[in-house]
């Protein structure tokens, strides 16, 4: 088997489990073509146990129970442990999971599950729990080039193809394989087919190599992977990054105002007051994006990431809303001040409303002594500007409000 070497290279765990027949329930994840269901036929050749293959997608709670009802009879009978693949796993509900889940606790089936997606979120707790998670990896390409030198080799209708394959060649498709070896292997399938004269050359793979979606279904791990990159290399400063990110995104086809959406997010919880107009660009990007569309909508993105990623950064308007609403839920409804209640009627004037209240462009450098807060609360601080872009201009003046602030009640 070609790749993961960290998982069955010399003296790793996964190989001595498999060499010493002590494999017990586990978990392959990893992206498709990296080997998951190759491992399980490795474990099937090396194995004592009776080893059971299912899909599914194809079958369901019914097969299960008659291969657990095989799986026992195997065990009291012959003392034979059943071993049993199942591919795509997540593909079972909670349901289906459950039913597994007596014959693992009991011995009478190791469950070997493989999946694309991750367990954390697509298999059951209890099943989890009683399963060991090996993380399979993207193949290099150095790996897939050394399957398909096999392919050709020992594969009886490609070699019936008598076929002259360019060095060049096998590097690309190696290469454009992103990783994926069914890929490798189907496209150089479809170029044997398509070759003129036996020969297999750049041209010819190019052909033969259909455009893969990429990795990125909107509902699985991998998308939010990639958006916690992409607003990560934003909030890093990182252009070139953030750049690399919203192309996968939109290579993948994501829904351009998701990420617009979320560029408006990231303007005041990551730029904030350091720099306001980076919310104005990120909504006049939403506008282009809604008005204008893909594929020019790209550049209206660009500009935006581009703008977001080089812009100071502020997380102070997110901390103080975020302690504001802490301080809340703590203390609950605290009563407004009198002097910053309106006093429309009579009633509420005799009972003191709005006395006292300081109007802020009547004073001198618009400078109030009064406080704000409940009286519970006084000398609170929830927004605290970084010293970075205009937010140093506003921290420098609320401090000096503070000390006018101070001095004009001292003299007073």
């Amino acid at each position: 088997m070609v790749g993961q070497q960290q998982l069955i290279g010399p003296d790793k765990i996964l190989r001595r489990l498999i060499e010493n027949d002590q494999l017990t329930s586990a978990i392959f994840w990893g992206p498709p073509g990296t080997g998951k269901t190759t491992l399980a036929q490795v474990i099937a050749n090396s194995t004592k146990s009776r080893f059971e293959a299912f899909s599914a997608v194809l079958q369901g709670v019914k097969e299960v129970r008659e291969i657990t009802t095989r799986a026992k009879k195997e065990r009291d009978y012959y003392g034979r442990r059943t071993l049993l693949f199942i591919d795509e796993i997540h593909r079972f509900n909670k349901a289906q999971q459950d039913a597994l889940l007596p014959w693992v606790e009991n011995g009478d089936i190791i469950l070997i599950g493989a999946t694309t997606e991750n367990p954390s979120f697509e298999v059951n707790s209890a099943l989890l729990s009683r399963s060991r998670v090996f993380v399979l990896e993207p193949l290099a390409a150095s790996d897939i080039r050394q399957l398909l030198v096999r392919a050709l080799q020992d594969d009886t209708q490609l070699a019936s193809h008598h076929l002259t394959v360019d060095d060049l060649a096998l590097d690309q498709l190696a290469e454009q394989a992103h990783g994926d070896a069914r890929i490798a292997l189907n496209t150089l399938e479809v170029a044997s087919g398509i070759a003129s004269g036996g020969v297999v050359d750049v041209q010819t793979i190019t052909e033969a190599m259909q455009r893969a979606p990429l990795l990125y279904d909107k509902g699985a791990e991998e998308h939010y992977n990639v958006i916690s990159a992409f607003i990560k290399s934003m909030r890093g400063s990182d252009p070139d990054a953030a750049l690399y990110w919203l192309a996968r995104m939109l290579e993948a086809g994501e829904d351009p105002l998701f990420i617009a959406r979320r560029m408006v997010i990231f303007a005041s919880e990551d730029v904030g007051n350091a720099d306001p107009r980076g919310l104005q660009i990120a909504m006049a990007v939403q506008q282009a994006v809604h008005f204008v569309g893909l594929p020019e909508a790209r550049i209206n993105l660009a500009q935006g990431v581009t703008y977001l990623a080089s812009a100071p950064k502020s997380n102070a308007s997110y901390l103080g809303i975020e302690q504001a609403l802490a301080e809340v839920r703590k203390s609950g409804a605290l009563p407004v001040p009198l002097h910053l209640r309106n006093a429309p009627t009579r009633l509420m004037k005799e009972l003191g409303y709005h006395q006292g209240y300081q109007y802020a462009h009547d004073q001198e450098d618009q400078l109030v002594t009064q406080h704000h807060l409940p009286e519970a609360l006084h000398g609170e601080s929830y927004y605290r500007p970084v010293d970075s872009g205009l937010e140093k201009q506003i921290a420098e003046r609320l401090s000096w409000l503070a000390r006018r602030r101070q001095e004009k009640s001292t003299s007073s």
